[in-house]
């Protein structure tokens, strides 16, 4: 199997996959057309990318079969578009969730202490101690967490460490495990916005999470309070967010806003970040040796599955329910063309087959067949796959 690498990776990563065998293309600095092109010359199985987009266009370009994003988020990568072709898209979620519950409290410490007005200054020769030392301290305030996953999972020891109680709302909390958490669960984001001092956002980009933290949920938020994300850009309403600031004294520490560049150099031209109270970091959550490490070695070990098993773990864009309707379980013999024969009768009747699993039974002798179907097959269909009964044993057909 040929891998391309269209963007920066641990060199123990590379050397891993060169171990196992695979043939790898590093180019990572392949954007646009250029990737593009390289899909498709390369003639690669196996695209591995960061932050680099993956467009419909390159997904036809070549002969890929998988795309591994090597960091936590899919966003960027026309999921639609693989999942037409059959190409698997995973993820490497998890392994970057400490990195990014550092860097969020980073952002807070910044805020709260104004940490980088007061070393620009410095830089500058001015002295302002006087102006500096008005800090609030973030002791026994309240931290929200609107998305409780990994990352906010990961934020609550913590929050707890530097004396801040907790408030969180996730679709998955329960009581019962708000309760093993040691925080209070609150049943809506809006409910977060009004308890806390400070609020961080810590949830995946999808449907249901695009525009989630709005303008009613800015106007819910304590004057003077926090607000970090370090998830997604399209998950907040940016300008909704920056006419908080103006005018009820919000503070935002922002690693994601909604003019951010595509590659790693370049500029940036977004009023945001002109903002009194406004500070960020150039989207960099996931950006420590350890957790790029750690990144590295989940995408070796997707890969590596991928290659041995023909199937890859955490993929994104398998059907959570597909269209079967029933459910065929042929008990048959082990034999050659038993199989062909079935699905040779379902195709004549213009069934489709959703899924299908054959189990083996010690030996070799016999066999179970559990075939998804989108149609019920009729009388006549079953009787006809019944008729080769020197290779079928018995046979069910169970509504779904």
């Amino acid at each position: 199997m040929k891998i391309l690498i269209a963007d920066k990776f641990p060199e123990s990563g590379v050397a891993d996959l060169n171990q196992a065998g695979f043939e790898i293309v590093y180019e990572p600095d392949l954007k646009d057309d250029a990737l593009t092109a390289a899909i498709k010359s390369s003639e690669a199985d196996i695209l591995v990318v960061r932050g680099t987009r993956v467009t419909g266009e390159m997904l036809e370009a070549g002969r890929l079969s998988l795309v591994v994003r090597a960091g936590a988020g899919y966003n960027t990568i026309d999921v639609k578009t693989a999942s037409a072709r059959g190409i698997y898209v995973t993820n490497c979620p998890g392994k970057n969730s400490v990195a990014v519950a550092e860097l969020a409290f980073g952002l807070m410490l910044a805020l709260d202490r104004r940490i980088p007005d007061n070393a620009s200054d410095l830089k500058r020769g001015v002295w302002n101690k006087k102006e500096y030392s008005k800090a609030r301290g973030i002791f026994g305030r309240t931290l929200g967490l609107v998305g409780l996953g990994k990352i906010g999972q990961e934020m609550i020891p913590r929050a707890k460490a530097f004396g801040m109680p907790v408030v969180a709302w996730s679709r998955s909390l329960k009581p019962e495990r708000a309760e093993r958490l040691g925080i209070e669960m609150k049943q809506s984001p809006l409910e977060v916005a009004t308890a806390a001092d400070v609020v961080s956002v810590h949830v995946a980009l999808n449907n249901d999470t695009r525009g989630l933290i709005d303008e009613r949920f800015f106007n819910a938020m304590r004057p003077g309070s926090y607000f970090i994300n370090t998830s997604r850009a399209e998950v907040a309403d940016q300008a909704a967010l920056a006419e908080a600031v103006r005018q009820r004294g919000l503070r935002a520490g922002l690693d994601v806003f909604a003019g951010e560049p595509t590659g790693g150099t370049g500029t940036v031209e977004d009023d945001i970040f002109t903002l009194d109270g406004v500070i960020g970091t150039h989207h960099i959550g996931a950006s420590t040796d350890q957790a790029q490490q750690a990144i590295a070695e989940e995408t070796v070990r997707i890969i590596r599955e991928y290659k041995t098993a023909g199937r890859a773990p955490n993929v994104v864009n398998i059907a959570r329910k597909s269209p079967a309707t029933h459910l065929l379980v042929v008990r048959h013999y082990d034999r050659v063309g038993v199989l062909a024969s079935v699905f040779d009768q379902l195709k004549r009747a213009g069934i489709n087959v959703q899924e299908t699993e054959n189990i083996v039974f010690d030996g070799a002798v016999a066999a179970i067949a559990r075939i998804h179907l989108d149609l019920a097959p009729s009388d006549e269909v079953v009787e006809a796959i019944k008729g080769n009964s020197q290779d079928i044993i018995e046979m069910s057909l169970l509504k779904l």
